[in-house]
């Protein structure tokens, strides 16, 4: 399903990733989008409406013959997600913008050609999810991989006064004296810090060896 499911939800990797990228408002937007009972109640209250015009009346009756899946995972206007959720339209635009520049929304663009006015149709797309995981995941491991490399490549020295850490070529320009305080600086082991990027590095190569 290009909607998002509630098994997604569950998953704590995938919830803490989209509570970063869209917020609280931008979650619950998901949540209802996905939610049929939504969608179903504003077809509805659109085919209840006195003020509906033939065409539209004959559109939602169309919508209402489909099936739950059809019409959760339909292509939707901004303004129409705003009106199926009740959530604010510019948190929805704001929401749509943050999910396609992740790769987790698309659009399709249309034009009216008697107004000439662009429409945005928009639809979720939550079965790109693990692929953008694994991309971040990616990511995020070759920073750290160059992180490793960077500190086993090093030798470290420290101002114990201000807390600066420099290599030992930078420490050499200043002939071991704190650039900020003049203070000598001091041999800095990071072994420690070696020790724990690597077991990072481990357990994320792991993941995506298993992803």
């Amino acid at each position: 399903m290009t909607v998002i499911t509630e098994e997604q939800l569950g998953n704590p990797a995938i919830y803490q990733y989209l509570l970063k990228l869209v917020g609280e408002e931008g979650l619950e937007l998901l949540r209802r989008w996905s939610d049929i009972s939504y969608a179903r109640r504003w077809v509805e209250e659109k085919l209840s409406s006195e003020d509906l015009k033939a065409a539209d009346k004959a559109r939602f009756l169309a919508e209402s013959k489909r099936s739950d899946e059809e019409l959760i995972e339909a292509e939707r206007s901004d303004e129409e997600i705003a009106e199926i959720t009740g959530i604010n339209l510019n948190s929805v635009r704001h929401t749509l913008y943050n999910l396609y520049e992740h790769r987790l929304a698309e659009y399709r663009r249309i034009k009216n050609n008697e107004t000439g006015w662009l429409t945005y149709l928009w639809l979720m797309r939550m079965d790109h999810m693990n692929m953008v995981l694994r991309n971040e995941m990616e990511v995020a491991a070759g920073k750290l991989a160059g992180r490793l490399r960077y500190d086993e490549a090093n030798d470290f020295y420290q101002c114990k006064n201000c807390g600066i850490t420099t290599t030992f070529n930078n420490a050499m320009m200043t002939n071991f004296a704190c650039p900020q305080c003049e203070t000598m600086l001091v041999h800095f082991d990071d072994e420690l810090i070696v020790a724990a990027l690597k077991k990072r590095l481990a357990k994320m190569q792991t993941a995506l060896d298993n992803a």
